[in-house]
């Protein structure tokens, strides 16, 4: 048997008045989703365990077979791994996001979507100017970057992710607690780094919004990882272009396979991760494949975005892989869900159980849900599980499709 989980980050969502009290997912054009519904088993997970903050880090984790409650320690060392700075043993690392403040506001936080190689400037600018024994800052992808800190310091200050609060004061959602001035310090300094930088004076000529300041949060120390071929028996490899997904990938000792054109945003290569993932079946038991951009659109709060990116996945990720399912030389499971909701109504993540389906080819009997959004899979025969028991169901219900 095969797997693939195919991971729609973020397309839960909530009934809005301007979709007839209808979901993005309700509306979207979704058949090949539904078709692995209505001829497969589906019900809800829960991603994000009771106490923890519905990141991506955290509900990513759940689903690719980690509990967060054993295995988590931030979001920043995940993505540290993809990036190949090695963490010693008292660095933390902090997510380094480029964001927009505007009239002492924090506007935007992407700095609208800047791209890597103006970000790659402002954040050497950024090393030059507040890098030292204690501090460097290394350029990732788009907005989203890293900070390293020395001997612990920052591990325990409080954080506030940018896109919680985006058009709130930055003042009021400033890190507090232990070392939290010496962080909001670093946050202070980089708006002088970066107020006149060529970079942001260019992009606010084209009518952008600029990257004027870091914002520091997702901090934790490196974690610890059982190896995923020995917990599951399974030799597995990840598809993503974020570096947070992929971070989850290296710690587990799976293989992060590259696709071109991948961005983590509305334009990524969608059809290119379903082939690529069909590609690396041949050695491979196991291929987890994510794709970023309906988050990006519920954080932008744009439901016709989110409705498009959903549709998009559908037809080019999940029809790919099912259709190469089908004609596969081996039996192939397909599990397909997001990893949290992100409501567009909110622009930010909740620990609601998500929607999850699962077809086998060597299967054929279905359950009573016929449509895959958050209300028809209840209908489902799973029930509510934890998601960080996932792969251990489809292997047991491999199992007894072979038996």
């Amino acid at each position: 048997m095969k797997y693939v989980v195919l991971i729609g980050d973020g397309m839960a969502d909530e009934p809005l008045e301007e979709l007839g009290g209808r979901t993005v997912l309700q509306k979207a054009n979704t058949p090949n989703m539904d078709h692995i519904t209505m001829n497969g088993r589906a019900g809800l997970a829960r991603t994000v365990p009771h106490g923890l903050h519905p990141g991506s880090d955290v509900a990513n984790m759940s689903i690719i077979g980690y509990d967060p409650e054993k295995y988590y320690s931030g979001r920043a060392p995940l993505e540290a791994a993809s990036m190949g700075v090695d963490l010693k043993e008292d660095d933390v690392a902090f997510r380094c996001n480029l964001i927009t403040i505007r009239n002492d506001l924090i506007a935007d936080y992407s700095s609208g979507h800047i791209t890597n190689e103006e970000a790659k400037e402002l954040i050497e600018s950024i090393d030059s100017a507040l890098g030292d024994d204690r501090f460097s800052f290394y350029p990732g992808i788009s907005y989203r970057h890293l900070m390293v800190a020395k001997k612990g310091l920052g591990a325990n200050t409080e954080c506030v992710p940018p896109h919680d609060v985006i058009d709130e004061s930055r003042f009021d959602n400033m890190p507090v607690g232990e070392d939290s001035e010496t962080i909001a310090e670093l946050i202070e300094r980089s708006m002088e780094v970066l107020k006149d930088h060529p970079v942001n004076k260019k992009r606010i000529e084209e009518g952008k919004n600029p990257g004027n300041s870091i914002w520091l949060w997702g901090q934790g120390f490196a974690p610890a990882f059982t190896p995923f071929s020995e917990l599951y028996g399974l030799r597995g490899a990840i598809i993503s272009a974020v570096d947070l997904v992929k971070g989850i990938g290296i710690y587990a000792g799976l293989e992060v396979i590259e696709v071109p054109g991948a961005t983590g945003y509305l334009d990524t290569n969608y059809l290119g991760k379903g082939e690529y993932a069909i590609e690396a079946l041949r050695d491979h038991d196991i291929v987890f494949v994510h794709v970023e951009a309906p988050d990006e659109a519920g954080h932008m709060g744009n439901a016709r975005a989110k409705i498009q990116a959903i549709e998009d996945f559908d037809e080019k990720v999940v029809g790919t892989v099912l259709k190469a399912a089908q004609e596969y030389s081996e039996d192939v499971t397909i599990m397909v869900l997001p990893d949290h909701p992100t409501p567009v109504a909110l622009r930010t993540h909740t620990s609601v159980p998500i929607p999850f389906a699962v077809y086998s080819t060597a299967e054929d009997r279905p359950d009573a849900a016929k449509a895959f959004d958050e209300e028809s899979v209840k209908e489902g025969s799973f029930g509510t599980v934890y998601a960080s028991d996932l792969i251990s169901m489809l292997i047991d219900l491999s199992r007894q499709n072979v038996s």
